[in-house]
C-alpha cells in the first residue's frame, strides 16, 4: 500500500438522521464545488431521536452554515440550554442536587474564588462550595431567562434542547439547496476489495461508486462494521448502562417559562434526563440491563412521571463504546456507527461535529495513511477523554440504597487519568498540576471538573459550608452591573 491514495471527488453518506445530514450540509457548504455528495437513507429506518440536548460547541456548526437562531430554532421547538442539574446522586444530604454550568467570561472572577474555596476545603478550611453560586449559568437557569436576552457586552456560552427529528429535516433542506443528492432506499449490499469499499448496491438506483464513504447508519454501522468487519471496543467494564426507555409528556404548566437547563436525576438503577421543548418535555431513563429488565426500568418512570401505560414508551439498546479506527481504507464513520458513550453530559452530536470538522480539513489536502492515522488517534482522544468524565460521575456517587449505585462505584474499571485526577484531590495536593499534567488528553477542562468533584461532595473534611450569602450576593452584584437593568426577556413559554 502506498502512503497516499487519490483524493476523492465523490461522497456518498449513508444514513440521514442527524448525523447524516450535518455531515452532507456541512461538507456541502465547505466543499460543493470540489465534490459530488450523494446521501442515501432509508425510508423504513427512523432516527433515534430522543438525543435531545447539546453542548455550546453546536453554536459553532450553525454559524458556519451561516443559519441565526431564527432560522431553526422555532421549526425545532428548540429551547435554550445553560448547563445540567444534576440530582440524587449521592446518598448525602448535604450534596442532594448540584449544577454544571457552561463556562463564561462572565464567571472569570468568580470562578477563581470558587476554585479556590473547593482547594481550601481539601486542606480542611471552612468554605463555600457549591457551584451554582458562582457561576452565571445558573443564576440563568434558575431566573429561567434566556442567555441572549441580556445588555452583555460580552458572550455568554450556551447550548440548545430539540426535536433531533424536525432538525435533520431542517439540515436535509439545507442540504439539498447546496446540492447533495438524496436518495430514498436501502443499502442491499456492501462490496469490498482489500479493505476498501467499492460500490453499494440499492434497491433505488444504479450501483453507488464513491472514492469516499461516510457512514452514518446508526449503530447497525452497515459500512464499517457489517461492510469492512471493524469491532466496537466496549465501554462496558467502566460504564455500565446499556439500555433506555424514552416517555414524552406535556408541560405541567404550559404558560409559564421554560428554564432552560437539562435535568439528570439519580434513580434505582441508572438516571432520568428531563430535557423541555417548547412543544413537549423529554424524559428517558439510561440504566444497566444486569440491574434492570426493560420492564422494571418502564415501571419505574411512568411512576416518576406520574403516567399511566397509555401513554407510549420507546425502548432502546445503547452498545457503549468506540471503533479503533473511524477513517478506515476509503470509509469514514460518523456518529453512532463510530461509537457512543450513553447519553450523560449531551456529548453525541460534539461527536459528530467534532469528526466531521476532523474530516474536513482533511478533505483539502492528499488523503494519506499518515493523515488517517492522525484522524483515528484525534477521535479516540476524544471519545476517551469524554469517556473519563462520564464514568467520574458513577464513581464518585454514595449512593448505598441498590446493588447499581454500589457496583458502578466499587465494580467499574476507573479510566487511569481519572485515578490521577481523584488520587490528586484526595490527597489535598496540587490538583491544578494533576490537571495540568494531562491537559493534552482532557477534553472535559478544569471547570467541569471542579464542579463535578465539589458538587458531588468529594471532601473528607466536615468543613463545608453549602451556603455562603456573601458569594451570592456577589454573584448578583456582578450580574447586575454587567448585564445593566434586568434580564430583558424570559424564555418563550411552550405551546
Amino acid at each position: 500500500m502506498t502512503n497516499s491514495t487519490q483524493q476523492p471527488e465523490s461522497i456518498v453518506i449513508v444514513g440521514g438522521g442527524t448525523a447524516g445530514w450535518m455531515c452532507a450540509a456541512y461538507l456541502a457548504a465547505k466543499w460543493s464545488q470540489r465534490y459530488r455528495i450523494t446521501l442515501i437513507e432509508s425510508a423504513q429506518i427512523g432516527t433515534v431521536g430522543v438525543g435531545e440536548g447539546s453542548t455550546p460547541f453546536l453554536r459553532q456548526f450553525f454559524a458556519e452554515l451561516g443559519w441565526q437562531e431564527s432560522d431553526w430554532m422555532p421549526a425545532c421547538d428548540a429551547t435554550y440550554k445553560t448547563g445540567i442539574e444534576f440530582s440524587n446522586w449521592t446518598g448525602s444530604e448535604r450534596f442532594k442536587r448540584y449544577f454544571h454550568p457552561f463556562f463564561s467570561a462572565l464567571d472569570l472572577d468568580t470562578a477563581e474564588h470558587f476554585f479556590a474555596n473547593c482547594n481550601q476545603v481539601r486542606r480542611g478550611q471552612n468554605a463555600a462550595v457549591r457551584p451554582a453560586q458562582f457561576f452565571s449559568a445558573a443564576t440563568m437557569a434558575e431566573a429561567a431567562v434566556t442567555p441572549v436576552s441580556t445588555t452583555l457586552g460580552g458572550d455568554i456560552d450556551y447550548a440548545y434542547h430539540f426535536d433531533a427529528g424536525k432538525l435533520a429535516s431542517c439540515l436535509r433542506s439545507f442540504a439539498v439547496q447546496q446540492g447533495v443528492k438524496h436518495l430514498t432506499g436501502n443499502v442491499l449490499n456492501v462490496q469490498c476489495t482489500n479493505g476498501h469499499i467499492t460500490q453499494l448496491e440499492t434497491d433505488c438506483s444504479a450501483p453507488l461508486t464513491a472514492t469516499l464513504f461516510i457512514d452514518c447508519s446508526g449503530f447497525r454501522g452497515l459500512l464499517m462494521k457489517q461492510g469492512l468487519g471493524q469491532s466496537l471496543q466496549s465501554y462496558q467494564d467502566c460504564l455500565f448502562n446499556d439500555r433506555a426507555v424514552a416517555i414524552p409528556t406535556p408541560h405541567n404548566h404550559p404558560q409559564q417559562a421554560i428554564t432552560p437547563q437539562t435535568r439528570s436525576e439519580g434513580l434505582s438503577c441508572g438516571w432520568m434526563w428531563n430535557i423541555p421543548l417548547t412543544s413537549r418535555v423529554g424524559n428517558g431513563y439510561v440504566y444497566g440491563s444486569h440491574f434492570c429488565s426493560p420492564e422494571q426500568a418502564e415501571a419505574e418512570l411512568r411512576q416518576r412521571l406520574k403516567v399511566s401505560d397509555e401513554t407510549p414508551a420507546r425502548h432502546l439498546t445503547m452498545p457503549v463504546g468506540r471503533l479503533q479506527e473511524h477513517w478506515h481504507g476509503n470509509c469514514v464513520a460518523i456518529g453512532l456507527a463510530q461509537g457512543f458513550i450513553e447519553p450523560l453530559e449531551a456529548t453525541a452530536l460534539m461527536l459528530v461535529q467534532y469528526g466531521i470538522y476532523q474530516l474536513s480539513s482533511r478533505l483539502g489536502e492528499l488523503v494519506t495513511i499518515t493523515s488517517r492515522t492522525q484522524y483515528n488517534t484525534e477521535m479516540n482522544r476524544m471519545f476517551d477523554g469524554i469517556r473519563d468524565y462520564i464514568v467520574a460521575h458513577y464513581y464518585l456517587n454514595t449512593r448505598n440504597d441498590s446493588p447499581y449505585w454500589q457496583a458502578c462505584r466499587n465494580d467499574i474499571r476507573v479510566p487511569e487519568n481519572l485515578t490521577l485526577l481523584v488520587n490528586a484531590w484526595d490527597g489535598k495536593g496540587q490538583f491544578e498540576d494533576a490537571l495540568e499534567s494531562i491537559d493534552e488528553q482532557l477534553v472535559y477542562l478544569r471547570p467541569s471538573w471542579y464542579c463535578i468533584l465539589a458538587g458531588m461532595g468529594r471532601f473528607k473534611s466536615e468543613a463545608v459550608n453549602l451556603s455562603d450569602p456573601g458569594a451570592a450576593a456577589g454573584i448578583q452584584q456582578y450580574l447586575t452591573r454587567t448585564v445593566g437593568e434586568h434580564f430583558k426577556a424570559q424564555l418563550m413559554p411552550s405551546r
